[in-house]
């Protein structure tokens, strides 16, 4: 039998190692060949190979094919269409690379002339350390090597060793590991290996020639991100060869003993990850492209890298201290006193701007106020717990279970389940962790359930709705749960409940587990059970709801688009789907005040929680909590506090009052302005005691602290735009004083900045061109005429030298402040 589903590839970068794995691992449940065909270049592949999958060079929007052939070609024609249709797209998510654009390096380094190699910017970050250069093994080494080790042994020993070392990964580190475990037994590799070897090659020609042949085929893609996969299958080559050939006592292992900066043409992701981190301080390579999962690991461990620098360009400073800037794209040799300065100086600054925020990570969720609201993390699976808690999430708001059911050929039974929930609640230390039962159906099929296709999955047979048909399946993941709640603070959450008889019916699965296994004598805790607010009808009988169940978490995602009755993932009516809807503020008022009204805690886990714009009117409509993604949690604990919960209220208040979205808008606009207007001088920017080596130090420095202070978000444009006026004529005022200045679009809050030296450094050529004591405006060009009545105002006033005595004696920040708010009538 035959079958071919037709489909287009929407995943961002193509058809590579790990979502490659992915549809193997669907395809090999079958007996049927099934063949992938790009109908854009005609390049066909084997479906259970990850190889020949990427081989296809199947890039976003190519037209496939995919052709089964076989005894189950129907059984596996009716997964594939489902599976590429509804989970294949949402399998691999777009890299964030950085911006390739033009940079302009700042003035307050090039004035220093420093020797600098140009490079390619790949992960951001400041680098200090000794140049070492990498000791590469190249496969070649391996070309006459005789072993006796059978390539199934080799096979074996690498994969316990990826195995282990997966054990202990997470996040970007354990996928990839788990893409080359998929390369290792794909069967394309092995089968290329094996034919070589039956042709009288050795073990070691056989897998370098089975490498070139599958290399060859991916440096023939249009896609440099498919063309990057060609050093994952060098880096599992050799260390297959190293495995087979344990007599030539050959290691990848690389020893750093101090803080350094390595160098070397190429790098594979297991050579990375052999490198100690503790001193490893930055890469620098000379082929690396931006979506190297040597630079996916890279970004992901907050390590600065460039690439594009030949080894030779900086052969003559191995050994020596060198500076890398992976934002600015430069490598630094030789640096002088004054370019070293820069760069600590600029070490610093990144320091302060990770110290500031990172002090929110473990305070609570507060507004200025005094109001708390808990700031929790969506994850989706186990792995995900301990990164959300270090982020500094108060709880988990919403576990997707659903994970654990798919991408595999049967249910998970209960003691995996069990094991899951407990290592998640164990990881929350006490916080509450919501669970949300199983939403399958809808977009989320299960192949083995074997659930009807339907034209409208979204407002089908989902969630609780298919419950009493999987009841076994139901009642284990709630036994499941049960025993975990032994382990930490349990929430139960129920989706897609619109009804008080469909929650009067789990209440009773519930009931009726416990008895069970009370029966059986296994013992188990206790949980809070809620519903997730989805359906608007919930929000008509809330005080029904409220004598059922003990909180409620809305999906702020389905209850918009069932609200406002749009498909937000179709293209022709997704520009109406928008949670700013006046309707929606009104269903969520309802919401939260039904449940308020009778002590009922409410929380809120959609997209929604984590919009900055929206935070205000999520504060003022009276929610307990917000989940969201775990990198946004200290970005939102920071804006929490400085909101006023009482004036986000009165908001709340008057945008359900608008008639329009764009009426909504615009409230929020003029909030916003309001609330993040800062005064012209603060303690923020005033530093006492600046240990200064030039007056390219006391700029970078003071435009550096506006960026840490949220006053300017483009430091680089700003520096740029004082450096612009310094280039006319220079600000240095005589007597020890400057006023760098500028009128820009580039500062966000008007600000007078103020640097008092401890030691004067030149700031002109002129006679009297030290200066000790620097005050810099930085003024938005919305401010009139305020920018030079300031100006001459401090110039009038600096002629009189009780007012730079003054200046100069005072003991605080605040005094100072004080002192030229009355003098300049601010």
């Amino acid at each position: 039998m035959k079958k071919e589903v037709a489909f287009t590839c929407e995943l961002p970068n193509g058809i590579h190692a790990r979502p490659a794995n992915h549809l193997e691992a669907v395809c090999n449940q079958f007996k049927s060949t099934i063949t992938l065909k790009n109908l854009r270049n005609n390049n066909e592949g084997s479906a259970k190979s990850v190889l020949s999958l990427v081989g296809t060079d199947t890039l976003l929007n190519d037209p496939c094919s995919m052709l089964i052939e076989g005894e189950d070609a129907e059984a596996a024609f009716d997964v594939l269409a489902k599976y590429l249709h509804n989970e294949f797209p949402h399998c691999d998510e777009e890299l964030v690379v950085m911006d390739e654009g033009e940079v302009t390096l700042p003035q307050s380094l090039m004035r220093h002339h420093p020797t600098l190699v140009n490079a390619k910017r790949l992960s951001a970050g400041i680098g200090k350390g000794k140049l070492i250069r990498y000791s590469e093994v190249e496969l070649s080494l391996f070309e006459s090597a005789v072993s006796a080790m059978t390539f199934e042994h080799a096979k074996t020993l690498v994969t316990e060793k990826l195995l282990d070392q997966a054990e202990s990964a997470s996040g970007q580190e354990k996928a990839i590991i788990e893409a080359h475990l998929s390369i290792l037994k794909d069967e394309a590799l092995n089968h290329s290996v094996m034919t070589f070897v039956e042709q009288g090659e050795t073990l070691a020609k056989a897998i370098i020639l089975a490498v070139d042949v599958i290399c060859e085929s991916l440096l023939q893609s249009s896609s440099d991100y498919l063309k990057e996969r060609v050093l994952d299958i060098k880096d599992i080559a050799l260390q297959l060869l190293i495995a087979a050939h344990p007599e030539m006592n050959i290691s990848t292992e690389f020893t750093l003993t101090e803080p350094s900066i390595v160098i070397a043409n190429d790098l594979t992701p297991s050579q990375f990850l052999g490198l100690d981190r503790e001193h490893l301080k930055g890469l620098i390579l000379t082929q690396a492209g931006s979506t190297s999962h040597t630079i996916i690991l890279a970004r992901a461990f907050n390590i600065p890298a460039v690439s594009g620098v030949a080894v030779a360009e900086c052969a003559a400073q191995e050994g020596e201290l060198i500076y890398l800037d992976g934002s600015l794209g430069v490598v630094a040799l030789a640096p002088s006193e004054h370019v070293a300065t820069y760069f600590e100086r600029a070490i610093w600054l990144a320091e302060q701007m990770a110290a500031k925020e990172g002090a929110f990570t473990h305070l609570s969720g507060k507004t200025r106020d005094g109001k708390e609201i808990e700031i929790a993390a969506n994850i989706a699976c186990t792995v995900e717990a301990e990164p959300a808690f270090a982020k500094g999430a108060e709880g988990i708001g919403l576990f997707r279970t659903e994970m654990l059911f798919m991408d595999r050929a049967t249910a998970p039974d209960e003691d995996e389940q069990f094991n899951a929930y407990k290592t998640v609640l164990e990881a929350a230390e006490g916080k509450p962790v919501i669970i949300r039962t199983m939403d399958i159906g809808g977009d989320k099929p299960i192949e083995y359930l074997n659930l009807p296709h339907e034209h409208n999955p979204f407002l089908g047979y989902r969630a609780v709705r298919i419950y009493p048909q999987f009841i076994s399946l139901f009642h284990t993941q709630i036994r499941a749960i049960l025993r975990a709640a032994l382990f930490g603070k349990t929430k139960v959450m129920i989706p897609m409940i619109q009804s008080i008889e469909e929650i009067r019916w789990v209440k009773a699965q519930i009931n009726a587990v416990k008895a069970q296994m009370e029966q059986d004598g296994v013992a188990y805790g206790e949980f809070e059970l809620g519903i997730m607010v989805e359906i608007p009808s919930v929000a008509f009988i809330m005080d029904q709801f409220c004598k059922e169940v003990d909180f409620f978490s809305i999906g702020s995602n389905d209850m918009t688009q069932y609200l406002l009755a749009v498909d937000r993932d179709n293209d022709n009516v997704a520009k109406l789907y928008n949670s700013l809807a006046p309707s929606f503020l009104r269903l969520l008022e309802a919401v939260v005040s039904g449940a308020h009204a009778r002590n009922k805690w409410v929380g809120l886990c959609g997209e929604l929680g984590a919009n900055k714009k929206v935070l205000p009117l999520l504060v003022g409509a009276g929610l307990d909590e917000l989940s969201m993604a775990a990198p946004s949690i200290t970005t939102t604990k920071a804006q929490l506090s400085q909101l006023d919960a009482q004036l986000c209220r009165e908001l709340f208040v008057q945008a359900c009052n608008c008639a329009t979205i764009e009426e909504v808008e615009h409230l929020l606009e003029a909030f916003s302005r309001s609330q993040e207007d800062k005064p012209l001088l603060a303690t923020e920017c005033v530093l006492l005691d600046c240990d200064f080596n030039s007056k390219e130090e006391a700029i970078q420095t003071l435009v550096g602290n506006l960026g840490i202070q949220s006053r300017t978000n483009l430091v680089g444009e700003l520096e740029a735009d004082i450096w612009a006026r310094e280039e006319v004529f220079t600000t240095g005022l005589g007597n020890g004083f400057a006023i760098p200045h500028t009128k820009s679009d580039n500062i966000v809050h008007s600000s007078i900045s103020i640097a008092r030296l401890n030691k004067p450094v030149r700031w002109s050529d002129e006679e009297d061109g030290e200066v000790e004591f620097v005050i810099m405006l930085t003024l938005n060009k919305n401010q009139g005429d305020q920018h030079m009545r300031i100006f001459s105002g401090l110039a009038r006033k600096l002629i009189h030298e009780n007012f730079r005595n003054t200046l100069k004696t005072m003991n605080t920040e605040d005094e100072m402040i004080a002192f030229l708010t009355s003098e300049l009538a601010l």
